[in-house]
């Protein structure tokens, strides 16, 4: 009598994670937000703990959860519950964070570590020289197809991975990888005939 009491005054059952999953399948917001509210707080202390950064924290659980939304299919309820699924996302994720943050910083070092010239050109030339290399450069990525030059921007200007590219164009990443590739080759000939 007491446990039907108890159990009757307990509010109405909250659907599992497997089923909100399942729910976000159909593009409900409603499980989505649910989702978040449930777990976007373990998420973020654990990309906290990684990262050591609260705004850069706050910017990879927003892309988790982007992903959640549109990559639930992936998640695979005979395999396991979904906040084990969701914290390796999330942890990877941070990783993958800061992996390109050291890779940003080994390539800025290595620049600084470039011997300077023994002949230099007088500070002029040398601006005038860089700018045309510029400009020509802009140019030729202006030229290229759109899907390329989008790839290409991506890339060296955004610092993104292939991956993070491909995921970004929502194309896959052998095609993402050939764009950027022909790309290069495409002005490295063009760079070659004009100079």
């Amino acid at each position: 009598m007491f446990l039907a009491a108890f159990t009757s005054r307990q509010s109405p059952e909250v659907p599992p994670d497997a089923a909100l999953v399942q729910r976000l399948l159909r593009r409900d917001v409603g499980a989505f937000e649910q989702l978040y509210e449930r777990h976007s707080r373990i998420v973020y202390s654990l990309v906290l703990r990684i990262l050591r950064q609260g705004s850069t924290a706050e910017e990879v659980v927003q892309d988790v959860f982007l992903h959640v939304w549109r990559n639930s299919a992936h998640y695979d309820a005979t395999r396991g519950p979904f906040i084990p699924w969701l914290l390796t996302l999330a942890r990877n994720r941070a990783l993958d964070n800061l992996r390109l943050k050291s890779e940003r910083q080994r390539r800025r070092e290595e620049q600084t570590e470039v011997l300077p010239q023994v002949a230099t050109a007088p500070e002029f030339e040398q601006a005038l020289d860089e700018k045309r290399r510029a400009d020509r450069v802009r140019s030729l990525i202006a030229a290229l197809p759109m899907q390329q030059r989008k790839a290409i921007e991506l890339a060296y200007f955004d610092g993104m991975s292939h991956s993070e590219i491909a995921a970004a164009l929502k194309e896959p990443l052998g095609t993402v990888k050939s764009w950027i590739r022909n790309a290069l080759l495409r002005m490295k000939e063009e760079l070659r005939a004009t100079s």
